[in-house]
């Protein structure tokens, strides 16, 4: 389960990225935007599986 969620946040964070890449260099704002969201979703998500790893061991 938590090999998923982490992939998820991985996958959440290069998606975000792209976004926003894509938006700047297209000056599109809103596309950059939701890219740097999507990014800061993907973080907490990855911050919130490694806080259960250390509690587990």
């Amino acid at each position: 389960m938590a090999r998923d969620q982490k992939a998820k946040a991985k996958k959440e964070q290069i998606k975000g990225k792209a976004k926003e890449v894509t938006g700047r260099a297209t000056r599109d704002l809103p596309l950059e935007a939701e890219g740097r969201a999507e990014q800061a979703k993907g973080d907490a998500r990855q911050a919130k599986e490694k806080t259960k790893d250390v509690f587990k061991h």
